[in-house]
């Protein structure tokens, strides 16, 4: 099997020192194994996505000195797709509709009763507020729909694991077998109007249909991952290879966001900086820094 791995930036801002860190992980990665490179465009979220932004992904990226294998997929034009596959975790019962906003989760999982309100890998876990005691039927609502977390482990075949080559953020490494899913991560979103899918079902399902074999991500995502091969044990999908990576920091410890202007790439090669200069700042290396600074003048 070709070592097939891939970076999938959305175009809702500029690329930073993070971004490039992360690219240049796997398309090194890649590289060395005589592999394959893809460039995934994230684009779900429309109404924050601007063309401007993707073009400039190219141009960041190619004067980086990367290539990738052509077509670029772009999650846009793959929502029947998604919507495919919802459907069918909808028949199997694994599905529910979900009215709550963000303030009514806060407000449930902060109850007295209910003690100090558990964080997985999107924020505060669900408590379960519309969570029904037998699967809905009909036709699947275009409303927000929850993985009924219980009864996704009940349906698996196998054991939820995976094998990790770099190191998780509390120094995680070879063989993962997360537990206690349902309330460690609970009963995530994954669909919203307007959106189509969430990053989870997406991500997933774009990794299995481009024979992804290497996940190369930061250490952010990596309590998703046990959200992910939940999902590719219901699908049965091949469960990829992952490394999570160290991500790049601000002098205060910060990672790195799109509001970070004064990282962006584009601003170092304005200021002069070359490819090279890049490279040496954000080194995939056990002992480069993790902080970076803003050129100067910035």
């Amino acid at each position: 099997m070709i070592f097939t791995t891939r970076f999938a930036p959305s175009p809702t801002g500029p690329l930073h020192l993070g971004h490039a860190f992360s690219a240049l992980c796997a398309h090194d990665a890649a590289d060395a194994a005589g592999g394959v490179f893809l460039l995934r465009i994230d684009d779900l979220d429309q109404s924050r996505c601007r063309p401007e932004w993707e073009a400039r992904i190219f141009a960041d990226l190619a004067w980086l000195g990367l290539a990738w294998a052509e077509p670029v997929m772009r999650q846009s034009d793959r929502l029947p797709r998604y919507r495919g596959a919802l459907g069918s975790l909808w028949e199997r019962g694994l599905l529910y509709p979900c009215r709550c906003s963000r303030a009514d989760i806060r407000a449930a999982a902060s109850a007295p009763q209910e003690g100090a309100p558990l964080h997985g890998p999107d924020g505060i876990v669900y408590p379960g507020t519309c969570r029904p005691a037998r699967p809905p039927t009909g036709p699947m609502p275009d409303l927000p729909l929850r993985l009924d977390m219980a009864r996704a482990m009940a349906a698996l075949s196998a054991p939820v694991e995976f094998i990790e080559t770099g190191t998780g953020p509390r120094g995680e490494t070879g063989r993962i077998a997360p537990h206690d899913l349902f309330f460690s991560v609970g009963d995530v979103t994954l669909a919203r109007p307007g959106l189509g899918a969430s990053y989870h079902l997406s991500v997933v399902l774009d990794d299995a249909d481009q024979n992804v074999t290497h996940v190369i991500r930061g250490h952010d995502l990596f309590d998703a991952t046990a959200i992910h091969i939940v999902l590719q044990g219901l699908f049965g999908l091949p469960v990829p290879v992952y490394r999570h990576h160290r991500l790049i920091r601000d002098e205060n410890g910060r990672r790195l966001a799109k509001r970070d202007d004064a990282r962006a790439i584009s601003t170092y090669r304005a200021a002069g900086l070359s490819p090279i200069d890049i490279r040496r700042m954000v080194a995939p290396t056990p002992d480069a820094p993790e902080h970076v600074s803003p050129p100067r003048g910035s």
